[in-house]
């Protein structure tokens, strides 16, 4: 048996007793939708698909670095940080390249009922199910713009972060020259990801900044497709520091720099499989659907914005001019704007949100982005008119407008009716407390712009 034609636990313990496997990768996506996990022996693999098996929810807790954050019920005092079962999906199960057969197994686990209120492949997986009953099937893919640097994690802190040396002296937008002289970087990411099963559309040089560069995923349906986004991004960094080299997904780590973007494709089809937002009868080929669908994302996104924006480095990279919105306005084939209609035939037209950044997680991208557009369906929500030319040099009404800050960001989200009715309560207070808690804590930080403009003459 071959690891892509498993469907349920029977046929995975089949693929075990075949490739005498002795331990599998099992990995839960967090908060940030890093994957956490661990090798686990056959014997205990093998009763977990049955049962499961214990992970502390605290890692929803954490930040990168595993810095605790601040979150009531999972890293507060009242609690004894206890194990909560988890789930086997059987039909997640990869292979990873660099290990042998009987260790190559990854497979992805979840939170059941105890954990599912704040776990975001459980809420991405609610989200898809509410389109499921409204006669829908969602379809996305997932775009990524990442620095490479020639240092690794060691060497770029010994530096303390500064005078990081790039791959390449100069921005090059899609020059082949430099794909070609470091092809063996991109053999290695591509084969990779051929063997994890996460299919590349394309891989290019980007135009940010020297050493930024773009892959853009394959469309796949539902969970999967976010599936293959936080599997990108793990084995991704992993090529990359197998390397000696250092991938950052960061949203914008330098002045100077442009930020990474973490743009998201949305379309929908019927529950037969029929593309629902292209209707040749309509202006642009543009449904109803469509066109609802796009609404329901202007009226949402300031409100739902933290899901797309995390952190808050993510809010260096809304700036005029470096290609990431500040409104949510819409256009057609305009990248100026937060919302892109990609019209075209009925199989290839989508919306194009392109608000979220690298940094963002995937499940909590696409089910924000998801749910907005689910809502402007079911309440017919007309879209503001199309935005023609350059968004940035137009002026946007008020309630367009992103929120500036991270801290807005995250007091809109607390009080949203439909981030609370959407998501659950319990998903909102735990996810708004562990951004307040970053929020303080960076909020008390000295940087060194403060030092060089305040430290002599104050």
């Amino acid at each position: 048996m071959e690891s892509d034609q498993v469907r349920n636990c029977d046929d995975l313990r089949k693929l075990i007793d075949e490739r005498d496997v002795d331990h599998v990768t099992v990995a839960l996506p967090d908060m940030q939708g890093l994957l956490r996990g661990k090798y686990m022996a056959r014997g205990k693999f093998i009763g977990a698909l049955d049962h499961g098996f214990g992970m502390p929810p605290v890692i929803f807790a954490l930040d990168p670095t595993d810095v605790i954050l601040d979150v009531p019920g999972l890293s507060d005092e009242f609690t004894g940080f206890p194990d909560a079962t988890v789930e086997v999906i059987p039909q997640t199960v990869r292979e990873i390249p660099w290990e042998p057969i009987h260790r190559n197994l990854f497979v992805m686990v979840s939170h059941g009922a105890q954990g599912s209120a704040f776990c975001p492949r459980a809420l991405y997986s609610k989200i898809a199910a509410k389109a499921a009953t409204m006669g829908f099937r969602a379809f996305h893919a997932c775009e990524f713009e990442y620095a490479l640097f020639n240092e690794t994690a060691v060497s770029a802190q010994q530096k303390g972060y500064r005078n990081l040396e790039s791959t390449v002296p100069h921005k090059g937008y899609s020059v082949l020259q430099r794909q070609e002289v470091r092809s063996d970087f991109y053999a290695d990411l591509m084969d990779t990801m051929r063997c994890m099963r996460v299919p590349l559309e394309a891989v290019h040089e980007e135009i940010g900044f020297p050493g930024q560069l773009e892959t853009s995923l394959q469309y796949s349906e539902g969970v999967t497709a976010a599936d293959n986004a936080v599997i990108f991004k793990t084995f991704a960094k992993a090529v990359a520091q197998r390397r000696g080299q250092l991938l950052s997904f960061m949203a914008r780590w330098s002045n100077e720099a442009d930020g990474n973007s973490g743009h998201v494709h949305m379309s929908l089809r019927d529950l037969e499989g029929n593309p629902v937002f292209h209707d040749p009868d309509k202006e642009g080929g543009i449904s109803d659907t469509m066109r609802y669908f796009i609404g329901g994302l202007q009226k949402l996104l300031p409100e739902i914005l933290l899901l797309l924006a995390p952190n808050l480095n993510s809010f260096k990279r809304f700036v005029p001019d470096i290609f990431a919105p500040t409104s949510v306005a819409w256009g057609q084939e305009n990248r100026t704007t937060a919302l892109r209609a990609i019209t075209g035939s009925a199989t290839s037209q989508r919306v194009e949100c392109r608000i979220p950044g690298a940094d963002a997680n995937p499940y909590l991208s696409l089910a924000g982005t998801l749910a907005a557009g689910l809502y402007g369906i079911e309440h017919r929500i007309e879209p503001s008119a199309e935005t023609v030319g350059n968004a940035y040099l137009q002026k946007v009404p008020a309630k367009l407008r992103l929120p500036e800050t991270f801290g807005e960001a995250i007091e809109k989200f607390s009080r949203s009716k439909f981030a609370a009715e959407c998501f659950g309560e319990p998903f909102v207070t735990t996810f708004v407390a562990g951004r307040k808690s970053q929020e303080r804590e960076f909020r008390s930080l000295i940087t060194e712009a403060e030092l060089e403009r305040f430290l002599e003459l104050s």
